[in-house]
């Protein structure tokens, strides 16, 4: 097994970083936070009224993420966390260099968009996505995966480039 034991889901709203991380840690053994459980109640409720968040907003949401990882740099865990920006993943990584691995869930506009008519009772409303397309900085160091698959093949194309 791949030395790195911090697995963190990318991507944007809607493209399966909650299945696919459930799914992950799941297989690995390890367990599975979902990054939006972490949001500060006002990052949720500017969300929910359609505002999208801006970098002073995900800076303690960011560390919260990077101290939860931390805490489980030894026995690994799988984070499901946007991720958006380059400055975002560096925060993340901040003291686990070595030990983290973003796993990036690649889809379209349209494809994330279709999915996100489709989902009920989450607080990211589906107008937001066009803002994290546009904030989205596609990293250059992350095992990328389309979402064009099944959970299943995902997950088996994760695993063979972990393992």
């Amino acid at each position: 097994m791949n030395k790195k034991h911090i697995y963190i889901i990318m991507g944007v709203s809607g493209c399966g970083k909650s299945t696919i991380g459930m799914l992950l840690a799941e297989e690995l053994g390890i367990p599975f936070f979902d990054g939006d459980d972490y949001h500060p109640e006002a990052n949720v409720t500017k969300m929910a009224s359609g505002r999208a968040l801006n970098d002073k907003d995900r800076e303690g949401w960011l560390h919260a993420l990077n101290d939860l990882a931390l805490e489980h740099k030894s026995s690994g865990a799988v984070i499901a966390c946007s991720a958006l920006k380059e400055s975002y993943r560096i925060a993340l990584r901040k003291n686990l260099e070595d030990e983290m691995v973003f796993v990036y869930l690649q889809g379209s506009f349209s494809e994330i968009y279709a999915r996100l008519q489709e989902r009920k009772g989450h607080y990211m409303p589906i107008e937001l996505l066009k803002s994290q397309f546009e904030t989205l900085e596609e990293p250059k160091d992350a095992i990328e995966v389309s979402i064009n698959h099944s959970p299943k093949v995902i997950i088996n194309e994760i695993l063979k480039k972990i393992v």
